[in-house]
């Protein structure tokens, strides 16, 4: 995986100086993106693929806006009939104990597993990440540990060279974050910091321990939607 990635506390610079605002000030222009938030390239195809976004809980709806600047539709899952029709999924961070009752309530436990297996491709953010491992859907043979980077106070920030994602560093926000503690023989590792893993593979399952829809970053949900069009 190269080099470990340098960790840089929220709201702080490389150069250990205070940075202008919160994790949204952050000037990157996303593949597709344009720096003013406007789609800067349409997709060739007319037909809008259909994402579904887990809005049990969590920041579903940054996720959404990403999807929408990319040209897709993207619709709220809430219930087991909002996964009908879907070319792809994203489970966003948040509280993954709130979500496992949330997922349990509603009756989607079996129905996303359904959805995994058929092929549908899929993004796991942060506690997306945790939702996806062996212990809680189990359709991404790998062991999450949460928290595993410490509480609230340790969040950081980071640019990590994720394989598969071209066009350099992904600047990654990890918020209370997991890392992979254990991961199966059919998982690919895509980054990592301090040798913890923290993007993975699993066939059409992607998940990533940092939020990256916090800074308008877009070339995870480009995969996605890039898998969905294969």
């Amino acid at each position: 995986m190269g080099e470990s990635a340098e960790r840089i506390p929220l709201g702080v610079s490389p150069g250990g100086e205070t940075s202008r605002g919160s994790v949204e000030s952050a000037k990157r222009s996303p593949l597709g993106v344009s720096p003013d938030g406007e789609l800067a390239r349409a997709p060739a195809d007319p037909a809008r693929p259909v994402v579904g976004v887990l809005a049990l809980q969590g920041d579903f709806e940054a996720h959404a806006k990403i999807l929408h600047q990319l040209g897709a539709a993207a619709r709220e899952v809430r219930v087991p009939a909002d996964l009908d029709g879907l070319d792809a999924l994203v489970l966003p961070g948040g509280e993954s104990t709130v979500m496992t009752l949330g997922i349990e309530r509603e009756g989607l436990g079996e129905p996303l597993c359904e959805l995994v297996r058929s092929g549908t491709p899929v993004l796991g953010t942060c506690a997306g990440m945790i939702m996806l491992d062996r212990a809680h859907l189990g359709v991404l043979d790998i062991e999450a540990r949460r928290n595993a980077f410490g509480r609230q106070l340790h969040s950081f920030e980071a640019d990590l060279d994720v394989a598969g994602v071209p066009g350099g560093p992904v600047h990654a926000v990890f918020i209370r974050a997991p890392w992979v503690a254990e991961i199966g023989p059919g998982v690919k590792v895509l980054a990592e910091v301090d040798g913890h893993p923290v993007a993975v593979r699993q066939g059409n399952v992607i998940a990533v321990s940092f939020h990256p829809e916090l800074t308008g970053e877009a070339r995870l949900h480009e995969l996605l939607l890039a898998l969905a069009a294969a």
